[in-house]
């Protein structure tokens, strides 16, 4: 390891330093990011730009419907990966047999919004024979590696929370390391928890907003908090007005400085003047914590976004590398938040290094003022008050969602999944005194609005020295995936429209391309095992986002019925997938007696927005949860009651939501109807 480190520190400066950190388990992938740096890299270069087209499909299995956008890990010749709704799986890692699963029962525990937002866990990780996930109900899970028992349980809020968790958990220096979301909903108070790898024993809980309950982070950061909320964070009656900063996403370790980073997310309401109505930066909201790993005590913070109102978060990875920088090698963390610019920060005190702006438009800031560290904000940004809306750029999605980057210690370059897309939001006409639950955030948005430049999505390469873009490659929608880079030479990238593409590292090149039968956007991992290096990557949309903003992706074959799959690949392959059943795209429903009625119609578009997360706005389903225009359960009202009110679907993860009452439930699936018939006349004028 330490020849290969040598050699790559002849090519780039960007060192070895965090790889070389966990050299037993050099050939494996045992968490989110491979490592504690969080680089989504993999030191191998058996399979380079010069042998690439030769990869082949190794084996595959099938997996059942649900979330398949997760990241699997590998380690003592096995693959994990965790499907649908906490459901784990292994198998082994060379000859793709199934060798145990476990099935956390999270659907049925569930309740409410975490099964409506949770979507299940983002990925797994492995630790000293363990296996560690997270639920989107709120437990924290420990499984034998060897036949999936349970060894601990714990849990990490207590049942029916407004909570959720739906990123990977993380092992760092023997402490598993998760947080939660549910900041878009509610004022809560976000934090992040450590529990001991091997007994389960809670170690410490470092909270992101202030609140009653004293920080395992000290004295210090709850002194921060309380004094960027002038105003305070609650109502007269002892509720809370504001909170959020859940860090549900993001989490980067360095075992030399001991210290674990937490990417924080936005506010709650999002228009300040309902959440802190005397200003202030409102910390940690948006920004990046370090905080001690042993206890959790606060060391130092970055702000992205000061005062956030408009969902502007620092959930996105954060990558560990050692850049040079005024002649001289940094040691320093590398994000890509969804504000369009790229921040390089000196991981040991927090201090801004550079930033650059890699999104092609960005309209809240001019640019990001190095000597103090702030945004240069754009008049018209702090919209409480002013007529008509902000055409906010990158727009509520942001420019890199959580679909991970990537950084190349042998380039020295970051690749990053780009989102090219705007939002319209501002708060005129409101009454922000009275706000009905429907408009808690104290806003009016169009997430989507159809303007020149936005709906595309790119693979960018990004040099965070130089701060500067190296090479692009346009995406097929706006929902790019999660990227791997390797010493090969390689950039391995999934995309919407069913293929898993390498493309050379240094120029963008495509150089191999494997067709998958069905969207590709989890992050790909790569492994060795026997001295052969093999890639993994699992197909299907999955974990919303996909659709939810954007209808350019509806454009896209990317059914909820397209068949989830574990694929693993290697050079001689010879595995192939079996010819796709045109039955898994649903055609058109008929429906002759179908008579639009107006005012229904009007009622079940408002309802039907709590359902747009899993099955898109408009019902435009990009993958998430099925194309409802094309089931025929929309056409019987007493199935339709069933699946919606009564949960009859709960065990394949369809919410029951019995707080909708009758009449609600009858226009909801009246809206369906006709969005069913729309659907139809579209077919028909555009067969093909």
């Amino acid at each position: 390891m330490r020849l290969l480190c040598t050699l790559l520190a002849l090519a780039s400066l960007s060192a070895c330093n965090i790889a070389s950190t966990q050299d037993s388990a050099a050939d494996e992938w045992r968490g989110f990011g491979n490592t504690g740096a969080e680089q989504h890299y993999a030191a191998f270069d058996q399979i380079d730009a010069g042998n690439v087209a030769g990869l082949g499909l190794a084996w595959f299995a099938d997996l059942p419907q649900g979330n398949s956008a997760t990241g699997p890990v590998m380690a003592d010749g096995k693959l994990f990966v965790t499907t649908g709704h906490g459901h784990v799986r292994a198998f082994d890692a060379v000859s793709g047999e199934p060798l145990w699963d476990h099935d956390s029962g999270a659907r049925e525990t569930s309740k409410g919004l975490q099964m409506r937002l949770g979507w299940g866990p983002k990925g797994l990780a492995y630790e000293e024979g363990r296996v560690f996930l997270g639920t989107h109900d709120g437990r924290v899970i420990a499984l034998d590696a060897a036949d999936g028992s349970k060894l601990w349980e714990q849990r990490e809020f207590p049942a029916g929370d407004m909570r959720y968790i739906n990123g990977p958990v993380r092992v760092f220096g023997g402490k598993v390391i998760i947080g939660h979301g549910g900041a878009d909903f509610t004022p809560l108070r976000g934090y992040v928890t450590a529990y001991d790898l091997a007994t389960g024993k809670r170690l410490w809980r470092f909270y992101t907003v202030p609140g009653e309950e004293p920080n395992s982070g000290g004295t210090k950061a709850d002194a921060l908090m309380r004094d960027t909320w002038p105003g305070g964070w609650t109502k007269p009656d002892g509720s809370r007005r504001g909170g959020g900063g859940t860090a549900w996403n993001a989490f980067s370790y360095d075992p030399e400085l001991d210290l674990i980073y937490i990417g924080v997310g936005n506010g709650f309401p999002y228009n300040q003047a309902v959440r802190s109505p005397k200003g202030g930066d409102n910390l940690f909201l948006s920004s990046i914590v370090a905080v001690k790993a042993g206890t959790g005590e606060y060391v130092w913070h970055y702000q992205v976004c000061p005062g956030d109102q408009w969902d502007c978060t620092a959930t996105q990875d954060m990558s560990l590398a050692t850049l040079e920088i005024g002649g001289k090698p940094r040691k320093v963390l590398i994000q890509a938040p969804k504000n369009g610019f790229v921040y390089v920060i000196d991981r040991a005190n927090g201090k801004l290094l550079s930033a650059g702006q890699f999104a092609d438009k960005v309209t809240w800031a001019q640019r990001i003022d190095l000597a103090s560290g702030r945004p240069v904000e754009n008049p018209g940004l702090r919209y409480h008050g002013k007529p008509g809306q902000f055409e906010l750029w990158p727009g509520v999605r942001g420019a890199h969602s959580w679909l991970p980057q990537s950084f190349s210690p042998k380039t020295g370059l970051l690749y990053i999944p780009v989102i090219e897309g705007a939002s319209t939001i501002g708060d005129a006409g409101l009454d922000l005194a009275n706000l009905p639950p429907a408009l808690s955030a104290g806003v009016m948005m169009d997430p989507d609005p159809d303007l020149p430049g936005a709906r595309r999505g790119f693979l960018k390469a990004w040099d965070p020295a130089a701060q500067k873009e190296r090479w692009r490659v346009a995406m097929p929608g706006n929902w790019p995936g999660g990227v791997l880079s390797t010493a090969g030479g390689l950039v391995f990238q999934g995309r919407l429209d069913g293929f898993l593409v390498a493309y050379d590292a240094l120029s963008g090149k495509e150089l191999w391309r494997f067709a998958a039968g069905a969207p590709v956007v989890a992050p790909p991992i790569s492994w060795r095992l026997g001295g052969k290096q093999y890639v993994t990557v699992l197909t299907g949309n999955g974990a919303g986002g996909g659709g939810l903003f954007s209808s350019e992706n509806t454009k896209l074959e990317t059914d909820y019925y397209l068949p989830r799959r574990v694929l693993t690949f290697a050079l001689g392959g010879k595995a192939s997938l079996p010819k796709r059943d045109a039955a898994m795209i649903r055609p058109p429903l008929a429906d002759p007696g179908f008579v639009p009625d107006p005012a229904l119609l009007a009622k079940g578009g408002r309802a039907f927005a709590q359902c747009m997360v899993c099955h898109g706005m408009q019902a435009l389903a990009a993958g998430s949860g099925p194309n409802l225009r094309t089931s025929p359960v929309i056409l019987d009202a007493k199935a339709f009651r069933s699946v919606v009110k009564d949960g009859a679907l709960l065990p394949a993860g369809m919410p029951q939501f019995s707080e909708i009452d009758d009449a609600t439930i009858e226009a909801i699936r009246h809206y369906l109807r006709l969005r069913a018939q729309q659907y139809a006349a579209e077919k028909r004028s555009k067969p093909n």
